[in-house]
């Protein structure tokens, strides 16, 4: 996460009195709409809209810093005090971006300069949930229910053996236990804390659709769709084009696993050509099951090395983690990090209060105040996940020198995908050049390598996909209050063939179960994230010039590779995404068949295992 996914939390008094300073010489810059179009004669030309963009963009560097930071210290000390002051910011940040987005339709009938309408453009998409511009009630509403919602998924615990468990202590059960009714108890426990967060929920839908609406957009899933730079109806076509690519292999993992299950669990507890039981695939969601990779893994055929084991051995804290990281990007000829980095940033999780252990990476100022949050732990799945969150942070880096409009992706799953693309890279060969395998090891990727990350790659992304199906629903009235939970089983089984393990009642909102439901992170970002990783990656290999199957490539210490790289991260969204991917693939496209190329190997294996089983759910 960066902190454009933090718009929610943002301006202070103070920092309101330093924001309005800013604008006397453009009154009009920051009032209603309705006031700014008082004199019926008044006119607008090109050089008023680049004036509005101009103080539009020095409000919003000015507010930046104070909402960082103030989002920072509520995420990492979860109190009434903080509580209460993220809301405070929410309603202010609310009202300053509502009226600059409503105000950018005066200039709609200019013929403005490409670079002018990008940033016109980019301010009217900039809230991820707007408000009423002259509803202050509304206002404050949205942003309570904002700060109640974190607060109640952030300080969530069920209580097992007389102890209150937190969601990292609970997933960690999720992870490594194979009792059946245990897995149960905490799959149903885990899913108490989010029925408290329905009606508010439902509420801030009404009033989100009522802001996006005087935006111009038929609801807020429409107004989400609109900022990839096409149609919002052809986006979504475009994402179920990308789905039909990759389902194939999906279905095939899916097959396979749910054959392994039904051997360790027996037939009666998951149905041998159903959806298979959401508890058993060993995380919260059945998100990503490569916690299950034991139960599944093929005979004879060992993955080679247990990368857990591996850090264990070698003495790897967390910190080293951060610093092992690192040091991928700065191989690459990326400048190491700022010393606060590591004065700053959380990195393992306190003893002593609440935080927010979902990762995050976060640049605070704008600049180079850049940190990530994070509750590690010595284990492979972090090592990624560490890999992934610093991928963040370089690119944070790399465009800070854009105007505060362009300080963010032209598409928001490139962020994603940085990092994503960097982890692709912690092959055999990448943990031999860093110490942590044997130089006598080998680099072959077999089908176990394959299969523990399709396990959280391929696994993943239906249910990358389906979050956002159900919101954009949700928006758009197709689900309802009394269907929001049947909805939701709906497409988890439709997309995922995973269902509840037990009936669900209609008021109990399982969605809110998931972190980026209560906190409002759009999802389809991980979505692509998962289809650019892998087409990044192809292009990085090609650049290397790797000439052997793709999943066995690593681009540790090719500074080639990264100066076409940082080239693309400096860009920003300055220029539209396609125009992005266009420099560093060559094609204007999101392209699944780079996926299908890694997993090639292990699809033919897939195949060859599920000869006469009855496949589908």
């Amino acid at each position: 996460m960066h902190l454009k996914s933090l718009e929610y939390a943002m301006v202070g008094e103070a920092a309101l009195k330093r924001l309005l300073s800013v604008l006397p010489a453009l009154s009009f810059a920051l009032i209603p709409l309705s006031s700014a179009l008082a004199d019926a004669e008044k006119k607008v030309s090109v050089e008023d809209a680049r004036a509005f963009i101009e103080t539009s963009e020095k409000a919003i560097q000015e507010i930046g810093e104070e909402a960082g930071r103030v989002a920072w210290v509520n995420a990492n000390f979860i109190t009434y005090d903080t509580n209460w002051l993220n809301a405070l910011m929410s309603e202010r940040t609310t009202k300053l971006y509502v009226s600059l987005a409503n105000q950018t339709k005066q200039y709609d009938g200019l013929d403005l300069p490409p670079d002018l309408a990008r940033k016109m453009k980019l301010l009217k998409l900039n809230l991820t949930l707007p408000a009423p511009e002259n509803d202050p009630a509304k206002i404050k509403k949205l942003a309570q229910i904002n700060t109640q919602m974190e607060t109640i998924y952030g300080t969530g615990k069920y209580e097992i053996d007389g102890e209150a468990l937190s969601l990292s202590k609970l997933s960690r059960i999720m992870a490594t236990s194979r009792d059946y009714d245990k897995l149960l108890e905490v799959w149903k426990g885990w899913r108490t804390v989010s029925p408290p967060m329905k009606d508010m929920y439902t509420e801030m839908v009404a009033i989100a659709n009522q802001g996006s609406s005087e935006l111009g957009f038929k609801d807020t899933g429409s107004m989400w769709r609109s900022k990839y730079d096409m149609d919002p109806d052809d986006f979504r076509q475009d994402v179920d084009r990308l789905w039909g690519e990759v389902k194939p292999l999906y279905d095939s993992l899916h097959c396979y696993v749910r054959d392994k299950l039904v051997d360790h669990y027996g037939a009666d507890k998951v149905p041998a050509d159903g959806p298979i039981p959401a508890h058993l695939l060993g995380n919260m969601w059945a998100q990503s099951w490569g916690n299950i990779y034991p139960l599944v893994a093929a005979d004879g055929n060992e993955q080679g090395y247990d990368l857990t084991k591996l850090l264990e051995e070698q003495n790897y804290t967390p910190l080293k983690m951060v610093k092992t990281a690192e040091g991928f990007f700065t191989s690459l000829g990326f400048d190491p990090l700022p010393e606060t980095f590591y004065e700053r940033s959380l990195i393992t999780e306190p003893r002593d209060r609440d935080v927010q252990c979902h990762a995050s990476a976060w640049n605070v100022d704008g600049k180079d105040d850049l940190r990530i949050k994070m509750c590690t732990e010595v284990t492979g799945s972090d090592f990624n996940t560490v890999h992934h969150e610093l991928g963040h942070n370089f690119y944070q880096r790399a465009y800070n020198h854009q105007s505060p409009m362009y300080q963010d992706d032209p598409n928001d799953g490139f962020h994603e995908a940085i990092g994503d693309m960097v982890s692709l890279s912690i092959t055999p060969k990448y943990l031999k050049q860093i110490g942590l395998l044997p130089l006598d090891a080998s680099e072959d990727v077999n089908t176990n390598i394959l299969l523990a990350q399709a396990l959280d790659k391929i696994a993943f992304l239906p249910f990358g996909l389906l979050v956002d199906q159900w919101r954009w629903k949700v928006f758009n009235g197709e689900l309802t209050p009394e269907t929001y939970n049947d909805g939701w089983w709906d497409l988890r089984e439709k997309y995922q063939g995973v269902a509840a393990p037990v009936d669900r009642a209609a008021d109990a909102f399982d969605p809110g179960a998931k972190y980026h439901i209560p906190n409002n992170v759009p999802y389809t970002r991980y979505f692509l994230a998962h289809i650019f990783q892998f087409q990044f990656y192809r292009e990085a290999c090609r650049l290397a010039g790797w000439e052997g199957p793709l999943a066995a490539c690593s681009i540790y210490g090719n500074k080639e590779v990264g100066e076409k790289f940082n080239a693309m991260l400096e860009t920003g969204a300055a220029l539209p995404w396609q125009d992005s991917l266009e420099a560093f693939t060559g094609s204007r496209e999101a392209d699944a068949t780079a996926i299908l190329e890694y997993f090639a190997p292990l699809q033919a294996y897939l195949d060859e295992q599920n000869k006469g089983k009855s496949c589908g759910w």
